[in-house]
């Protein structure tokens, strides 16, 4: 047990194990503990060779507008600047890889299994430390390398890579302890290797050089120890196989490599399956997960084509699923929803600052399956998107795909309603999370988020931290946190702790009826209340603009509160229980008129700390103030459910 939690979080997290998982996580601690002492001896490797690269002339077909970002991205990096989950770094000329730059504390030396990472007092902002040792700024100088062919690029690349090989070394410090950690920096490596293969010092340093060598045997040697399991069976597992994989493909030099190879692919193929439904989403309805894990499912399948390993049917499957779930949930700015939690993740990064992550998926998909005539139109370009595709073999598995824009995913409880205007409505009557930790999952049934042509009018706050700051990580998983209704001042689901629900509420979608043009209707209903059950029915009708929301509450007589988190564009002018928002969208104003419920009394919050309220978090470790509008009241006690009505009216 590390100081960095209670006791009773290390209990709570017992009773959501099962006896299997815990037997695994038993044998974990003494294998940690047998290695403190003796830890495992890479082998000698002799003769070893890299063959993993890209096809000729790959490079070349990299559009010019995505090798200009690139370059810009390189040069800042050279230059020593970067920006991580809002903070500014001047520093990676010579980065401290200990060393958080948000506290201003670096991570404890000493054995890995020590360090109390989830302590920001002992440790630092984990996150933050972790984050430049996934390589993947390298993997951004790496492909400036190759598309433009100045070595200074190769140069640092390589600088740094000694420097952190040097000053992380197997099993000491903060960077060998988490699985999903190793297995994207084993993912950046090969593409590192890859990328630099026409500069004359590549194969010096990784496969002539002892000490990469040793480095890449101990990251797949840890992996194979210390898989993520159970109820921790989430992305973080989809991030180990996937790095295992890649590695044991395209640096397949050691005795373990074909062993390792297959028992990733085993993982790869179970874990890609149990983590996403049937219909594609992610499991853990968390979308930048979604995207995530199709990243790394992705690369993944690029490296296993590559080595000419055959790969299960399902992997593709799930890969092609995923992609069309992808295409048919994004608004007309080709953004996803904004569900869960969200940590800006990515499996592979290649591309600079300004490229659109989901765009870039969508023109993957389209260049390793094909798109479908229902997808959204794809504008804008990527390096990454290239380079897969010259990897993966084409065409999609042979199995059934969408013949129109899918608009109600039942597994997931995902249903988007469409208007004119691009308004887009995005309802929640699915699962409270994956697994029985659910630990990526906010208390947020029956929500909603809407948006008009691309612009967040109703919005889903977002997630802003991790570890570190307890009551902002409340804030932005809580109910009140969400568009929906909280009750007595309690969150739907019970939380024990930043990534754990102790008890989840569950709900079911009643009705979802997107086939009508001209009216779209969705009901669902949650029971995360006791003795009490909240129902919502959402009517979106295209030839007025009017979204109607109902909610009715079933029960004992509570304390209400209904939450609206307007986005950061929308100014809002309250007065009594009607709110004018406006916004401007492409140099033009624009308005709607939002009637809230008049048996609540409602105020308008913007940027409260004490306690938090009236926030948004455009990406991790960010936030704005923006307003929320809350009605207070009460809810239920009589023979008939209470009713509150809610109409948003969007102006021609």
């Amino acid at each position: 047990m590390t100081p960095s939690a209670p006791l009773g979080w290390y209990l709570r997290r017992l009773s959501r194990m099962g006896p299997r998982e815990v037997g695994g996580r038993v044998g974990d601690a003494v294998r940690r503990r047998r290695w403190r002492s003796a830890p495992p001896h890479s082998p000698s490797v002799t003769g070893a060779r890299f063959t993993a690269v890209l096809p000729p002339g790959t490079v070349d077909t990299v559009p010019a507008e995505a090798v200009k970002r690139l370059v810009a991205e390189a040069d800042r990096l050279i230059a020593g600047h970067a920006r991580y989950f809002g903070v500014d770094r001047d520093d990676l000329a010579d980065p401290d890889w200990w060393y958080d730059p948000k506290t201003g504390r670096r991570a404890p030396a000493g054995y890995a299994f020590d360090v109390p990472y989830r302590s920001e007092d002992a440790s630092g902002d984990i996150k933050q430390i972790w984050e430049l040792s996934r390589h993947q700024y390298l993997t951004v100088l790496a492909a400036a390398y190759a598309v433009t062919g100045n070595e200074r690029y190769a140069e640092r690349v390589a600088e740094h890579l000694r420097s952190w090989w040097t000053a992380n070394p197997p099993l000491r410090a903060a960077h060998w302890i988490s699985g999903i950690e190793l297995g994207i920096r084993l993912l950046s490596w090969v593409w590192l290797r890859r990328l630099l293969d026409g500069w004359p010092g590549a194969a010096g340093l990784f496969e002539e050089n002892p000490v990469a060598l040793h480095q890449i045997w101990h990251h797949q040697r840890w992996l194979a120890a210390f898989p993520s399991r159970g109820s921790s069976a989430n992305n973080h597992v989809i991030a180990e196989a996937a790095g295992q994989l890649a590695a044991a493909c395209a640096f397949g030099w050691f005795p373990s490599s074909e062993r390792w190879r297959a028992g990733a692919l085993r993982s790869l193929e179970r874990h890609l399956r149990s983590n996403t439904f049937d219909s594609g989403l992610n499991r853990e309805l968390a979308t930048e997960y979604h995207g995530l894990v199709l990243e790394l499912g992705l690369a993944a399948l690029a490296e296993a084509d590559t080595a000419g390993v055959p790969v299960p049917a399902p992997v593709r499957l799930v890969l092609l699923r995923m992609t069309d779930a992808l295409a048919a949930v994004v608004d007309s700015g080709l953004r996803p929803p904004r569900q869960g939690d969200a940590d800006d993740g990515h499996g592979l990064v290649v591309d600079g600052a300004g490229t659109d992550r989901w765009a870039s998926l969508l023109a993957t998909g389209d260049a390793v399956f094909g798109r479908l005539a229902w997808w959204p139109e794809v504008t804008g370009t990527d390096v990454r998107t290239p380079l897969l595709a010259a990897l993966i073999r084409p065409g999609g598995p042979a199995a059934p795909r969408p013949a129109s824009r899918p608009a109600h995913f039942a597994d997931a409880g995902l249903t988007v309603l469409r208007g004119p205007d691009g308004i887009w409505c995005r309802c929640d009557g699915g699962p409270h999370g994956f697994l029985s930790i659910a630990a990526h999952a906010h208390a947020d049934a029956l929500s909603v988020e809407v948006r008009h042509d691309g612009v967040e009018v109703l919005a889903d706050p977002g997630t802003y931290c991790y570890h570190g700051q307890p009551e902002w990580r409340r804030y932005f998983r809580s109910t009140l946190g969400h568009n929906t209704l909280q009750l007595d001042g309690a969150d739907q689901s019970v939380s024990g702790g930043p990534f754990l629900w102790t008890r989840q509420a569950r709900s079911r979608v009643l009705a979802a009826d997107t086939s009508d043009g001209s009216v779209a209707r969705w009901c669902a209903e949650h029971h995360g209340y006791r003795r009490t059950v909240h129902r919502r029915r959402v009517e979106l009708t295209g030839a007025t603009r009017e979204l109607r929301v109902v909610d009715e509450v079933r029960g004992p007589r509570r304390a209400a509160r209904l939450a609206f988190h307007l986005g950061p564009a929308i100014t809002a002018d309250l007065v009594g229980s009607r709110a004018r928002l406006t916004w401007t969208r492409d140099g033009e104003d624009r308005s709607a008129v939002l009637d809230l419920p008049g048996r609540l009394s409602w105020r308008a919050h913007r940027g409260e700390t004490d306690p938090p309220l009236g926030w948004y978090s455009a990406g991790f470790g960010r936030k704005e103030p923006t307003t929320t509008l809350v009605g207070t009241g009460s809810a239920g006690g009589g023979a008939q459910p209470a009713e509150f009505t809610t109409v948003l009216r969007f102006r021609g």
